[in-house]
């Protein structure tokens, strides 16, 4: 993978509170990469000192092979998009578009070709002679990206550029995001606390949690295999049920046993044996977990709760002293009470140690 972007033990505090340390990662060219987590996990702090806006107090960041560490932002060779749009009232569209690279001294027929070409990919042509006010929050944030866009850039960064917009207008402007990226294939780093944004529009998701990088890998891996139950936990709505127990013998086959209830770990992939009288915790996601299905390990669970979604439907389900959710296709309803069983899909299950977390 040819780097991009290359960060070395980096550290950063603000005095006794260290909020990055030693955090290495490299970025590939022309990657979208997706930091991940929680408010105050350090996702835009890592993000600020890649800008150049936060000074780190160790480590290194490499920009294209260049050391950048105690570089200006403006020789860093990045354009940034901001959770505020921070476009400039006073001017219209094209001059908030223009302003920087008239600062640069850029010539005006150049100017002009980006700003046509800006316009034409953001589709905010029609506009170019409106003032901020005069826009809606989400032609405010085409605007925003426009203008890192204009620029001659190797790293585009995006600061949860979206968290300001509604439901519909995040949904329509996250497509953008992905068609941009696929048309300029520049390297794109970007910061959210929103889940569906990192699995839809990352190449590789780094999830983080008290500044340290709990898991870096693509969408499918870290929703499937995650490497511990923060990430399992993280990632999905509802979240994984987690089932705590131990595991013991069968016919000479591994079982997880919990609260007197046996599975069949058969098609479970470890990593390691599993050694009778272990504890562990079984993860498994809502929709790996079939109801009434034929021809399978079955276990008995009640209806507590049915939650239409419309395309499917989210039960709340009591089983072996656990409360689980299971989603169902939208036509398939189960009133409050009813019996169930359940078939656990163990290809698609997680293991953890009850004592590390990670997965096993």
């Amino acid at each position: 993978m040819q780097k991009s972007v290359s960060i070395k033990d980096l550290s950063l505090s603000f005095g006794a509170v260290n909020v990055l340390e030693n955090l290495n990662l490299d970025i590939g060219d022309g990657e979208f990469l997706v930091l991940l987590g929680s408010s105050g996990c350090g996702k835009s702090t890592l993000l600020n000192c890649i800008a150049g806006l936060l000074e780190p107090t160790g480590g290194q960041i490499f920009i294209k092979n260049k050391n950048v560490t105690w570089e200006e932002p403006k020789d860093r060779g990045i354009g940034m998009v901001f959770q505020s749009y921070a476009l400039y009232p006073q001017m219209t569209v094209e001059k908030n578009l223009s302003f920087g690279l008239q600062v640069a001294k850029m010539p005006r027929p150049e100017i002009d070709k980006r700003i046509a070409r800006a316009a034409e990919i953001l589709q905010i042509g029609p506009l170019l002679k409106r003032k901020p006010s005069e826009l809606s929050g989400g032609q405010r944030q085409r605007v925003a990206i426009g203008r890192a866009l204009v620029r001659d850039v190797d790293v585009f960064l995006f600061d949860e550029p979206l968290s300001n917009l509604d439901a519909k207008l995040r949904s329509e402007l996250r497509v953008e995001i992905k068609r941009l990226h696929q048309s300029l294939r520049n390297t794109m780093i970007y910061v959210t606390h929103d889940q569906i944004e990192a699995l839809t529009l990352a190449d590789r998701i780094a999830i983080m949690k008290s500044g340290v990088i709990q898991q870096l890998a693509d969408p499918n891996t870290i929703y499937n295999a995650p490497r511990n139950m923060f990430v399992a936990g993280f990632i999905g709505s509802p979240s994984m049920n987690f089932l705590r127990g131990e595991i013991a013998g069968r016919d000479g086959h591994p079982v997880f046993v919990t609260n007197g209830v046996e599975f069949a770990l058969d098609g479970y992939g470890a990593s390691e044996a599993l050694q009778p009288g272990r504890k562990v915790v079984l993860g498994v996601r809502p929709e790996h977990v079939a109801v009434n299905a034929e021809g399978a390990e079955t276990h008995q669970a009640t209806v507590d709760i049915e939650e239409p979604m419309g395309a499917d439907n989210l039960l709340w389900l009591k089983h072996a002293g656990h409360t689980l959710s299971v989603r169902v296709g939208g036509a398939r309803r189960f009133a409050p009470g009813t019996a169930v069983k359940l078939s656990f899909d163990m290809g698609l299950a997680s293991l953890f140690d009850a004592g590390t977390e990670e997965r096993i």
